[in-house]
């Protein structure tokens, strides 16, 4: 199964035309939409239930993952929509702030 590529703007749309849809609106606050996400980023996890360190995915592991990615996705768009911002955006924003910072990964320095 291989779709088109959407843009955010898109994507954006069908979301809130699903959401609408199902008159769940009113279940979009923002306290909401944060807890789902965190919910749905947990569920990554359990792909690699009762595994050591996963270094290659199985066909079907690949596809449980990007399942569960969606979905945390997919709250990570509904709060960019109730936001107002673009999700490309603020993913940059927050990269060029990452560029300037500098993070020590071992002993301590003296």
């Amino acid at each position: 199964m291989h779709m088109a590529k959407l843009d955010y703007e898109q994507v954006k749309k069908e979301l809130l035309a699903f959401r609408d849809a199902r008159d769940w609106q009113h279940f979009h606050t923002y306290t909401s939409l944060a807890r789902a996400l965190n919910i749905e980023a947990s569920e990554v996890e359990k792909v690699f239930q009762w595994q050591e360190d996963v270094t290659e995915l199985t066909p079907k592991q690949k596809d449980d993952l990007a399942l569960e990615v969606a979905d945390v996705l997919t709250y990570a768009y509904y709060l960019c929509a109730k936001m107002d911002v673009d999700p490309n955006e603020i993913v940059q924003k927050k990269l060029h702030i990452n560029q300037d910072r500098h993070w020590s990964f071992g002993a301590q320095e003296e």
